[in-house]
């Protein structure tokens, strides 16, 4: 199944108007594995894909589709190290984004999925710690 929620262009190119493209944004958060990445990523700032896939516990290329996706909306950046690739939230995200995930983590960081999500993060053995930007 393909999903067409943002174009390839980025966040702000090709959309009507600000009420459409700002839907868009929200269609792609309402997806749960893309607002559990978006949650981590608020909270830990820069993930390798391998930890996002260690702490969902779902399949690489699941995982990189939908970055991806959130990528093509413009709500995260990557930085490529060799064979790995690191996300973040987008620097140019919309001004809502970051109270948004913030008061989700808020209200409902120590529930389930999020809580489980953060547990499974930081019992992931050999994590990158930055200085090689190695995974597992």
């Amino acid at each position: 199944m393909t999903q067409t929620i943002c174009p390839e262009q980025g966040a702000g190119r090709g959309y009507d108007s600000a009420a459409g493209h700002a839907a868009q944004l929200f269609q792609a958060m309402a997806d749960t594995t893309r607002l559990r990445c978006l949650v981590l990523l608020a909270a830990h700032g820069e993930l390798c894909v391998c930890e996002l896939v260690h702490a969902l516990d779902l399949s690489q290329p699941k995982i990189s589709r939908h970055l991806r996706l959130l990528r093509d909306c413009g709500l995260v950046a990557d930085r490529r190290e060799r064979i790995w690739v690191h996300y973040r939230l987008a620097d140019s995200q919309p001004c809502w984004l970051r109270p948004t995930l913030d008061a989700l983590i808020a209200e409902s960081g120590d529930s389930a999925p999020f809580a489980h999500d953060t547990r499974r993060l930081a019992t992931m053995p050999d994590r990158p710690d930055g200085s090689d930007g190695a995974c597992p």
